[in-house]
């Protein structure tokens, strides 16, 4: 079943390849539709899904993550007109020249080809994978984790029926009709050569397995161990109000800062009215003996503390000596995601961006920026953190690759 999947997955790639714009919007527009007038449906699928993880005894973030209403459907549908509306990158010129022979060459931008998504508990996933990889000109194959899979089924359906009415193939979207973790492993194989690459949505321990086991290339990050670097001449108000957002805006998601850096020159002035204000907002703070004298409701920090992905409201602190041993700490405890640095010495800045070696730099600015819809991309399918391809927010055009055209009068090579 899994490699008669792949080879209809294939199959379709090719003729995604060559559809237009138009045509891919029109698809996303009849998706949105079929989503909107589904809505109970989908709601009545969910119901089931959460009636069976709560016997389970899920914890109510999970919980949350997993419920979809009228709200979030309306959401999900909105994505999708969203995603029609962003530029589409298939075809697209990337550069352009002409050699002396009177060669014409252009890189030229391509679909992948065939993307398997394999998420776990976020059944609109569903939705935005699949509207991505379509405007991008990619075949998806997806596979929701058990507990979301029959919401997840309803919304592939409809989605499904938008696409053949559009005039595309039905394989352009699949869902694996099965919750065996089997179809897992098939995936990771690359289903006899037909994934181009694979993405994984979910925990740590989904991530760390795709990362060991997939035969394919894969776009994810293992964890977000962000930094906030607070240099001495940082605007003390500035850097109150983003270290707060970077922390506290949303503790869960992979751009949360998990350890606050504090210049050993600005600790007189800087760093209890930080530790103060964090702890007033609800976070606990553990922190090196220096933060640990800066206010006594700070915990003393462990070693594991330092390269911990918190995802709560809980952050590690540290007094360094100045931007070198900053960045050195970033570099052994850090993940590559995201890192910022608060200060008023631009030379300081540029040396700090320059020289971290993460997917996205920041100066003045939060860490929660770290999104696809915040850098003007329109949507994201996540982050990646590695070195090749795709670096950072996941869009359109990092599903994309490209080639090489040619265009000659007849010449031939001595």
């Amino acid at each position: 079943m899994m490699l008669y999947m792949g080879h209809l997955a294939r199959e379709a790639a090719r003729e995604l390849a060559l559809a237009t714009t138009a045509q891919k919007n029109e698809a996303l527009e009849r998706m949105a539709a079929r989503i909107e007038a589904g809505s109970e449906q989908i709601i009545e699928a969910n119901r089931q899904d959460l009636g069976a993880a709560r016997s389970k005894g899920r914890d109510l973030a999970f919980l949350d993550r997993l419920m979809l209403d009228g709200l979030r459907i309306a959401a999900m549908a909105r994505g999708l007109r969203e995603v029609a509306a962003i530029p589409d990158p298939v075809g697209q010129t990337m550069a352009k020249w002409t050699r002396p022979n009177g060669l014409e060459i252009s890189r030229v931008r391509v679909p992948l080809g065939v993307i398997g998504i394999i998420y776990e508990s976020r059944p609109n996933v569903t939705a935005d994978a699949a509207a991505l990889c379509l405007k991008s000109g990619n075949a998806v194959i997806l596979r929701s984790g058990s507990e979301s899979f029959l919401t997840s089924l309803v919304i592939a359906n409809l989605l499904n029926e938008a696409v053949t009415a559009a005039g595309l193939p039905a394989a352009s979207i699949q869902l694996v009709p099965t919750t065996d973790r089997a179809a897992v492993g098939y995936m990771l194989g690359g289903l006899g050569g037909a994934i181009d690459v694979i993405v994984p949505r979910g925990g740590k321990d989904l991530v760390a397995r795709v990362q060991v086991e997939a035969r394919v290339p894969v776009f994810a990050h293992l964890e977000g161990v962000c930094h906030v670097y607070v240099q001495d001449s940082a605007d003390l108000d500035m850097a109150k109000r983003i270290v707060l957002n970077a922390k506290m805006r949303r503790t869960g998601v992979c751009g949360a800062a998990e350890t606050l850096l504090v210049d050993r020159r600005a600790a007189p002035t800087h760093l209890g009215p930080l530790v103060e204000m964090l702890i007033e907002a609800g976070c606990e703070v553990r922190g090196d003996t220096e933060t640990q004298r800066a206010d006594t409701r700070v915990r003393p920090a462990s070693e594991d503390d330092w390269p911990k992905e918190f995802l709560d409201a809980i952050i590690a602190v540290k007094v360094v000596d100045g931007l070198d041993e900053a960045i050195d700490h970033i570099a052994r405890y850090g993940s590559r995601h995201t890192e910022a640095i608060i200060t008023e010495d631009r030379v300081e800045a540029e040396k700090f961006l320059a020289r971290v070696d993460s997917a996205i730099v920041l100066h003045n600015a939060s860490t929660q920026f770290a999104d696809g819809g915040e850098f003007g991309m329109g949507a994201e399918i996540g982050i990646a953190t590695g070195r090749f391809h795709a670096r950072g927010p996941v869009g359109l055009e990092q599903l994309t690759t490209f080639k090489y055209v040619v265009r000659g009068s007849g010449q031939t090579r001595p």
